[in-house]
């Protein structure tokens, strides 16, 4: 049985809550631990749903000039709850979409990866527009899968040492419930 639309939008709405993403994170300890402040999660986890980026100071060739939206999903961002600055770690989720393949999935991350490597800003919720929103340290990939996802995603996610999930729905279990397969390091 292939991906379902709607469990794809639950997901996207799901993650969209920083309580969610969090427990998202949970599933993959290394993630978890670049987490600022647990005591204050909701001020040190900026979820952004299908987020944007200005791109700053774009080569003349480029085509990628001003703001563009990313292939990922939610983007995660780690914000020093006391200054109000975004930290240099930004993981980047990816639920697989909908008659996606392996390659399709991996391109989203390869494309997002070419996007960020260029100097660029988050255009941020309305309630963090106070938040300074530049600079990065390293950017990290979280994928999300169903088990309705092709094996083979599954196989290629790991053979490329990708971290990554199996989101069970509640419909099926009582208690929501995630399976990790993923290497125990975040990837290079």
């Amino acid at each position: 049985m292939p991906v379902k639309q709607s469990d794809y939008e639950a997901l996207l709405a799901e993650y969209s809550n920083h309580e969610a993403a969090i427990a998202l994170l949970k599933k993959h300890r290394p993630y978890l631990e670049m987490i600022p402040s647990m005591r204050r999660p909701d001020e040190s986890v900026i979820t952004i749903p299908l987020p944007v980026v200005r791109i700053r100071n774009p080569n003349r060739a480029d085509t990628n000039k001003g703001a563009v939206c990313l292939p990922c999903d939610v983007a995660i961002l780690m914000c020093d709850p006391e200054w109000k600055i975004k930290m240099g770690v930004e993981i980047l989720i990816f639920i697989h979409r909908p008659h996606e393949d392996f390659s399709d999935v991996l391109s989203r991350w390869r494309q997002t990866q070419v996007l960020l490597d260029k100097d660029y800003e988050w255009l941020m919720p309305t309630r963090y527009q106070n938040v300074l929103s530049d600079g990065v340290d390293r950017i990290y990939p979280m994928f999300v899968v169903f088990p309705e996802t092709p094996e083979r995603i599954q196989r290629g996610l790991l053979g490329a040492c990708l971290p990554f999930v199996i989101h069970i729905p509640s419909s099926i279990a009582h208690e929501e419930t995630f399976e990790t397969l993923s290497p125990e390091s975040p990837p290079a």
